[in-house]
């Protein structure tokens, strides 16, 4: 595994990928969520954890094809569709979106924009997470 860099997307509520989110583009789409509109492509997403659909895999496999994937995943709850969806897109098209699980503490501390460095391992420099979240924005 290697080391990722982006800018973080914070969720405030968790997100399907099936009906959330549009491969093609990689904008979220789900007209129920609160971020819609904002989009995912090249950002880390951090959210307390997924929702949903098994489809959900395909749909971040067919991302990583488009050229639309988030850079990573940090989850406080393990998500194994998500999982499946980066293995699916490694084995298929030779690129993993990394899915680590870090705690909700560490979650919240990480304001929206923030460029992250992740390890390997998801370890998280201490330059890269801020105190307090600011104001979280949709895009």
């Amino acid at each position: 595994m290697t080391v990722v860099t982006g800018r973080a997307l914070v969720l405030d509520e968790p997100l399907s990928l099936w009906g959330g989110m549009d491969p093609g583009t990689g904008r979220l789409i789900d007209p129920h969520h609160p971020q819609r509109g904002a989009v995912v492509t090249g950002r880390v997403v951090v959210m307390r954890s997924g929702k949903g659909s098994s489809s959900s895999a395909s749909i971040l496999a067919e991302s990583v094809r488009a050229g639309t994937a988030p850079a990573a995943f940090l989850l406080a709850e393990p998500d194994l569709i998500l999982e499946i969806g980066s293995a699916v897109a490694e084995e298929l098209y030779g690129i993993r979106v990394p899915v680590h699980v870090i705690t909700e503490e560490r979650a919240r501390r990480i304001a929206d924009g923030a460029e992250l460095r992740i390890g390997p391992r998801g370890g998280l420099g201490r330059s890269q997470v801020s105190g307090p979240s600011r104001t979280r924005s949709s895009r």
